[in-house]
């Protein structure tokens, strides 16, 4: 494996009641509090009240910033860290999913920054300062709550990058799978498909020697995979809740990457055609990542043979490496086929006139991947195979 430094100071409370957790987590930060979330599930479910009342008989003066998008918007964001600016906000709670972090993530450092939010994503500047945060999480998939990297929109720009630094990792997290149970069929079904993706693009890297980390991921693969179809057909199982829920954060809190980086490329052509396009993240990596795999088969067609066997369960007796891989690959293809997840951009009513937009997209800031490197023809080859 490669020489690394694994530092992750995220507290994790996780469990049935630990709302009750956040007047004691916010005790030292101070009496300001903006409190984002998005389209309003927090206000159905019971979550938004549970909150606000917690903190307003904790005495906390109380900021609200609603409606973040399901691909949070930089606009949305310098919303956020103007009324941070404003009002002196003390502290940011990210009460939501993984959309609602990562824009918290750029408010919590555009606050703290006296130029335009888009230069922290867009790396022109790089955060010297952040307010602090903490995450009340209700869907199970990015893993945002235990990391610190975000993926943020400029809808003016069609642009959708990933950033981060040490200033971005949450003080708190609070998990309790109670309030992912009223999660819809198919935001279930995308962080299923999600965490798989964060696993995949960590386990297709390029060192030797990491048979443990190697096992997590396979291990928590096939967690995912026996769990998760059992979720979709019993939403309401908090056993089956509180397991993706655990997987989720696993699948992108560092454990699994230590010693290694991984590939990533299918996420950077995803965040392209969704920043074109503007469809559900999740919904993009279902129909890119078969399409990558088959790609780049023929680069390390080892890798792929032992996925398929471990976690597929390919049978390789008879078979080359290359052939037990792609059945890995058909069979992954399948069990997301299964479950209810897109499989072609046709699916979203994506058709060849915007390839050429997207790939060069992709590719502005240089050829992606660490696994295998690919140019704007790569891409777009792995567009139109998923047409």
């Amino acid at each position: 494996m490669n020489e690394f430094v694994f530092h992750n100071p995220v507290k994790l409370i996780f469990g049935k009641g630990q709302l009750q957790n956040i007047p004691q987590e916010l005790a030292n930060y101070g009496k300001k509090v903006l409190v984002v979330y998005g389209g309003g599930s927090i206000k159905r479910n019971g979550l938004y009240d549970e909150v606000m009342t917690l903190l307003h008989v904790n005495g906390m003066e109380v900021y609200e910033l609603s409606g973040v998008e399901p691909n949070p918007r930089v606009s949305t964001a310098r919303k956020g860290a103007e009324i941070c600016k404003e009002e002196g906000i003390d502290f940011i709670l990210a009460v939501g999913g993984g959309s609602v972090i990562d824009c918290v993530k750029l408010i919590a450092s555009a606050a703290k920054y006296d130029g335009d939010a888009w230069d922290l994503v867009t790396k022109k500047v790089f955060a010297k300062d952040a307010l602090p945060f903490g995450t009340v999480l209700t869907i199970a998939a990015t893993g945002s709550e235990m990391n610190a990297g975000s993926v943020i929109t400029n809808e003016e720009t069609e642009e959708k990058y990933g950033w981060g630094g040490p200033l971005n990792f949450p003080k708190f997290s609070i998990l309790d799978p109670t309030y992912t149970l009223s999660v819809p069929k198919d935001q279930t079904i995308y962080g299923i498909v999600d965490m798989m993706s964060h696993i995949f693009e960590q386990y297709f890297n390029n060192a030797k020697n990491t048979p443990v980390q190697d096992e997590m991921c396979e291990g928590v693969l096939r967690a995912i995979m026996e769990n998760g179809p059992k979720l979709v057909e019993d939403l309401n199982n908090y056993e089956l809740r509180e397991t993706i829920l655990f997987a989720g954060t696993i699948a992108l809190n560092g454990f699994l990457q230590m010693g290694y980086q991984g590939d990533w490329a299918t996420h950077d052509i995803e965040h392209a055609v969704s920043a074109v396009y503007d469809i559900p993240h999740a919904g993009g990596l279902a129909i890119l990542f078969p399409h990558w795999m088959r790609y780049n088969v023929k680069v390390n067609p080892t890798r792929f043979a032992k996925l398929a066997v471990n976690v597929f369960g390919v049978l390789p007796e008879g078979k080359t490496e290359e052939e037990v891989a792609l059945e890995g690959i058909e069979r992954l293809s399948s069990f997301w086929t299964s479950i209810g997840a897109p499989k072609t951009l046709a699916d979203y009513d994506i058709n060849d006139l915007k390839l050429e937009l997207m790939a060069e997209k992709a590719t502005a800031n240089g050829k992606l991947g660490k696994f295998s490197s690919l140019d704007k023809e790569d891409v777009l080859s792995i567009l139109k195979a998923s047409l």
